[in-house]
């Protein structure tokens, strides 16, 4: 009960004037990011914590700064569907799935049928988790409180592991990913000896590169300069969306609740999982489709064709947060991104947030409930105005978006020394774009590095160098063993599918 009390209190901070304002803003912007497929969530909501920034000296404090950020984390969730369906350019990895159905809607002239039933399926799909997240997220963090550095080694192992067991890039690319991330963790001093580490002899290199500036380049930045060099244009989307249309639109939902409840269990199941949302948005359409009545009929204009990806893909994007909260381990590469932003307020995600920091937690997760309806009211009516939007050339927007890089990594400390740098990770996220190295890995590493090699240090510390010790107690060795398999698993199928071709070239 005392949870639910202080979630109470949550829901009384957030609806104050100033922290809704907040959430209006928050949501705005997270769907304006959301829509640009230059931008996308992780991108948009790195470029945009600068706004955050320094937030927890004003009157609503850190609380009114998570309510920003995790309300530009909602609106960039919603608004990958508009160009999706408008113009067939996916505004998320996860969006792709709701092209199949959405974009031959528009053609059809029922633009307004599928961005309803899309904005709806992720109303669903997102409040179905949150609910999961309140009611197992304190159940979780109170058994992680036992965790020892074993144990929180064996989590982060089985993190990176994920990584490189479920990445869609190939294994060698992940894994050269993920150990450059933690060469850049690994800059700086040390937390356990004191000594200083690949500073090179700059000053401002002794607390390490700012996570802040280095998300901005390597996701803002590099991202335009991909999307700059292959020329994006937006053509078509036209949408027209009133009152008669979503409530037309609501009532023919109710037939197809079945593909609703699949899509919030398959998303809730996945997103725990790094990339969890792409994968569940393509197993919930396949599970429409094969359950489906007509399924002949997926990919011409089909209905559930957008409510499956799209409940799924939000599901899963919500629950997403749940290791985040509970265990400091985020679940989707946008998650990472607000790992960075709590730990840059000098909040620790994980089982101690819960027991140190009731209010702000429980204020977070009385947010997420508000900034989801708050969302969905906010994508319904201003899906003319984006759509207006995206007709303007994208190498007039670009140059802005460049400026707002450029100004958040300044800010970061006033330095045009952070500028530079955002610059250089700006080339170096291009490049990994360009060649097919995986961000989220590397993004990942650079966060928990530091903490993973604490908690490896202090276990072999306290088994006098003993390895044995990652396998002495039950937890810890299931942990160890499921990331070894995890590991193995890409580089056994491998080598199964070079040998059926080998033989089937004979």
């Amino acid at each position: 009960m005392e949870s639910f009390t202080y979630l109470w209190h949550g829901f009384q901070t957030a609806l104050t004037p100033y922290n809704f304002g907040l959430m209006l803003l928050g949501i705005t912007l997270g769907v304006l990011v959301g829509v640009l497929p230059g931008l996308g969530g992780p991108n948009g909501v790195a470029i945009l914590l600068p706004l955050t920034y320094g937030m927890s000296l004003l009157p609503g404090g850190t609380t009114s700064a998570i309510i920003l950020l995790s309300c530009i984390y909602w609106g960039a969730l919603f608004g990958g569907a508009i160009t999706s369906i408008l113009f067939n350019i996916p505004g998320e990895a996860w969006s792709v799935a709701t092209t199949f159905d959405g974009y031959p809607m528009a053609q059809q002239g029922r633009a307004g049928e599928a961005l309803t039933a899309a904005f709806t399926g992720s109303f669903v799909g997102a409040l179905f988790s949150v609910l999961l997240i309140t009611f197992l997220a304190p159940v979780i963090a109170n058994f992680a409180l036992r965790f020892g550095p074993p144990a929180f080694f064996g989590v982060y192992f089985l993190t990176f592991a994920s990584f490189s067991g479920t990445s869609r890039s190939p294994f060698s690319k992940t894994a050269a990913a993920t150990l450059f991330g933690f060469i850049l963790a690994a800059v700086g001093m040390d937390t356990v000896s004191g000594t200083l580490r690949l500073t090179f002899g700059f000053e401002t290199m002794i607390g390490g590169f700012d996570f802040l500036v280095a998300v901005i380049g390597l996701f803002g930045l590099g991202e335009i300069l991909l999307s700059m060099e292959e020329g994006l244009a937006f053509r078509g989307g036209k949408a027209k969306l009133d009152l008669a249309i979503v409530f037309k639109t609501w009532r023919d939902m109710f037939r197809h609740w079945k593909t609703l409840l699949q899509g919030c269990l398959i998303g809730a199941w996945m997103g725990v999982k790094p990339g969890g949302a792409i994968a569940a948005s393509f197993m919930a359409y396949a599970v429409a489709k094969r359950t489906g009545k007509n399924p002949e009929e997926f990919g011409t204009g089909r209905i559930e064709g957008v409510i499956a990806p799209e409940t799924a893909a939000h599901s899963a994007g919500a629950s997403a947060l749940l290791p985040m909260l509970t265990l400091g381990i985020p679940g989707s590469g946008t998650a990472a991104v607000l790992l960075g932003g709590l730990m840059m307020w000098g909040l620790q995600p994980g089982p101690t947030l819960f027991a140190e920091q009731k209010e702000f937690v429980w204020g977070l997760i009385a947010s997420m409930y508000l900034s989801n309806v708050v969302g969905l009211i906010v994508v319904l009516a201003t899906v003319p105005l984006f759509a207006a939007l995206l007709r303007i050339p994208f190498a007039v927007i670009a140059p802005f978006i460049i400026v707002a890089c450029v100004m958040g990594a300044y800010t970061v400390h006033n330095s045009m020394f952070d500028v530079w740098l955002m610059l250089i990770f700006g080339i170096i996220g291009y490049l990994c774009k360009k060649l097919d190295y995986p961000l989220a890995p590397l993004t990942l590493a650079l966060i928990l590095g530091d903490k993973m090699e604490d908690a490896f240090r202090q276990s072999l510390l306290g088994s006098r160098g003993s390895l044995l010790v990652f396998f002495s107690q039950p937890l810890e060795a299931t942990l160890m063993i499921a990331g070894l398999i995890l590991i193995a698993w890409p580089l056994v199928t491998g080598r199964r599918r070079k040998r059926i071709g080998g033989e089937g070239d004979r």
